[in-house]
């Protein structure tokens, strides 16, 4: 290409004052970095221009091997001319680059040295672009708390600022946050936020990403075709782009797509790309999680030997990646920086109190001098301590009331929640009333319709009964969850439960038996048992497919009584057991007939479990069934006296 020099100098001040609004298709252009490059092997080319010219060489330069090359030359020019805002710089483009490749350790230490730098140039803008870098690190390392921190202190530096797109880019980083951490909604805000940010200023790349990372909640929340649309319409964007990292964690959200879709050669299409895409630009850790999704439909094809060799692929990149050595100089290069720092503020706090000290004194003379005026204001000082306690104590009042009332409202809260969620049984009984129902009408068969109607009859008044204890029970008590345990027949419950889920299980074909013997009997509150076991049948008969069964049984162990609920339903991973174990944890997932549920049920058996003074514990194989096992103390007399 012959291109004189003026010309190619305008073209890099242009890039250099332009770079945040062309950074779409034009910045990525392979003709843009060749041009670069004969600028920056011209001879006589000012320092000044030089750092510019590559600061844009490291920036634009899709390799990753070379994008290093140029952010090590940056910061050495940068370094002989002790030009603080290109060493930032330099060592800010090292970091992004060493964290897409999978290199945290040297990622890390370089953004720190980057937020060293831009702390010492004053330069706002890149403290906030160091913090958000470093967030992204820990996020992929797995370390939520340092990520959300990092993400916090950038977003408050970006907003004071004017630079709406780079912080439009922390919004979408930090949304992506809450998208690991499963919390969808938040994810989806921050998303939205950053999206109009993008689509205002016609950032082409950035409303790219935005558009997959929606696609991405969209996929989570089970919306498959939204989620589809968006992500390849995203990945026909980048790939024009050669932006190929976001590509391949696309490529598996779709390929989860096709998965559940039951269309197993299409998913497995989609992520041998996305290994390919990573293989091809390094990226260790879509090569980590390609591998673990190959391995996953693999084995669900039944291909035992392709799903083992992928297996295997994904531990040993699991393990290049987060090993404790790197976990561990990843932690000590934090604590080095925030060390640092903390020596930096002793100087300065030395250096205020010596002030302090030398302002205090001549406050002492000052007061001397004004003891006897002082004197005469003493009764109004009184006055004031006076009224400022009335104030002080009125304030408590106030805050006293305010809390009393946020508790008062989280309680209502809580049992709206349980009203909501307990009605369910009764009502999807309704519905399987209602298909038989309409077989009858059809049939024009009378004597079905009384039974029906005898049925109907019987369930209205479980749901009126039902909706009496729930109500009374949340106007009563106003303040908490009433814990009043008496002695509770475990059969007399499981009966209640049978004739409640009956015509669901009828429904579904499912044989509903109980087999609990009538001499077993709980010291327990009632309601909030009943609470407990309709939740766990109610699940039981969501996961369970048609025609298979469910059984009550209990029996006296170490002196509980360990009440239990097996189906023979779809099973759930040990994963998915551990996290329905957790605190406060919601798991979103869909029955044999598509029911949707956000984990509330599974909430309240382990909270009203804890109550009781009791245990919950969860056996399950894939495709073979579930357990429930709820500990309930079993009745004594010592009891009643608080034996237990």
């Amino acid at each position: 290409m012959n291109v004189s020099f003026n010309t190619l100098l305008k073209l890099l001040l242009t890039v250099s004052f332009s770079i945040i609004y062309i950074i779409g298709i034009k910045a990525q252009n392979q003709q843009l970095v060749d041009s670069l490059l004969q600028i920056e092997n011209k001879k006589n080319l000012p320092d000044t221009i030089r750092l510019e010219v590559l600061r844009e060489l490291a920036f634009n330069e899709r390799k990753p091997s070379l994008r290093l090359r140029y952010s090590e030359q940056l910061i050495d020019l940068a370094k002989e001319l002790n030009n603080q805002l290109f060493i930032h710089r330099g060592f800010l483009q090292k970091g992004q680059t060493l964290r897409k490749i999978g290199d945290y350790t040297e990622a890390i230490n370089s953004l720190f040295k980057a937020l060293k730098a831009a702390e010492k140039a004053n330069y706002q803008a890149g403290m906030g672009g160091a913090y958000a870098a470093l967030a992204d690190v820990y996020s992929v390392n797995n370390n939520h708390k340092n990520s959300a921190l990092y993400y916090k202190k950038a977003i408050e530096i970006l907003r004071q600022g004017q630079d709406s797109v780079t912080l439009a880019t922390i919004l979408l980083n930090a949304g992506d946050e809450y998208l690991n951490a499963k919390k969808l909604d938040s994810a989806l805000l921050y998303f939205e936020e950053s999206g109009k940010i993008f689509q205002e200023v016609e950032y082409l790349i950035g409303t790219a990403y935005n558009l997959g990372n929606m696609g991405m909640v969209h996929a989570l929340k089970g919306e498959h075709q939204v989620a589809k649309n968006k992500m390849e319409l995203a990945t026909v964007i980048l790939r024009d782009m050669g932006d190929f990292y976001p590509i391949a964690v696309y490529d598996l959200y779709i390929a989860d797509i096709y998965k559940e879709n039951n269309d197993l050669e299409r998913a497995i299409e989609y992520a041998e790309h996305s290994l390919e895409v990573s293989k091809e630009h390094s990226l260790k850790e879509q090569i980590r999680d390609a591998n673990l999704k190959l391995s996953e439909l693999y084995d669900a094809k039944d291909d035992f030997q392709k799903a083992y060799f992928h297996q295997s692929q994904y531990l040993i990149y699991r393990d290049s990646i987060n090993s404790e050595e790197k976990i561990r100089e990843i932690a000590d290069m934090r604590t080095e920086y925030e060390v640092n720092q903390r020596e930096t503020e002793i100087e300065l706090l030395k250096a205020e109190q010596k002030n302090q000290y030398i302002i205090f004194a001549s406050m002492a003379i000052i007061i001397i001098l004004l003891a006897i005026a002082s004197f005469l204001y003493y009764r109004n000082s009184r006055r004031k301590q006076t009224l400022n306690l009335i104030l002080k104590e009125r304030k408590e009042e106030a805050e006293a009331q305010r809390d009393q009332l946020e508790a008062i409202n989280e309680t209502r809260e809580k049992f709206l929640s349980i009203i909501a969620h307990d009605l369910m049984g009764p009502v999807n009984s309704f519905k399987g009333l209602s298909a038989i129902m309409k077989m009858s009408i059809e049939k024009q068969d009378k004597k079905d319709l009384l039974d029906i109607h005898q049925v109907l009859n019987k369930t209205i008044n479980n749901m009126s009964n039902l909706l009496t204890n729930l109500l009374d029970w949340s106007v009563t008590q106003k303040g908490s969850v009433p814990y009043l345990p008496e002695k509770l027949y475990i059969h007399q419950l499981s009966a209640e439960l049978i004739d409640l889920f009956f015509n669901t299980a009828e429904n579904k074909k499912i044989s509903l038996r109980s087999e609990i013997t009538t001499d077993l009997a709980a010291w327990a509150d009632e309601n909030s048992v009943k609470t407990i076991f309709r939740n766990l049948v109610s699940n039981a008969l969501k996961f369970t497919e048609d025609g298979g069964s469910i059984e009550l049984s209990a029996e006296k162990k170490d002196g509980f009584i360990a009440i239990k609920v097996k189906d023979t339903g779809m099973g759930m991973a040990q994963e998915k057991i551990d996290m329905l174990l957790a605190e406060n944890q919601f798991a979103r997932s869909k029955g044999t007939k598509g029911e949707k549920g956000v984990g509330l049920g599974l909430q309240l058996v382990k909270e009203f479990t804890q109550m009781n003074k009791g245990k919950l514990e969860i056996e399950s194989q894939i495709h073979r069934g579930t357990t429930f096992i709820v500990y309930l103390p079993d009745y004594s007399p010592l009891t009643t006296k608080g034996g237990i």
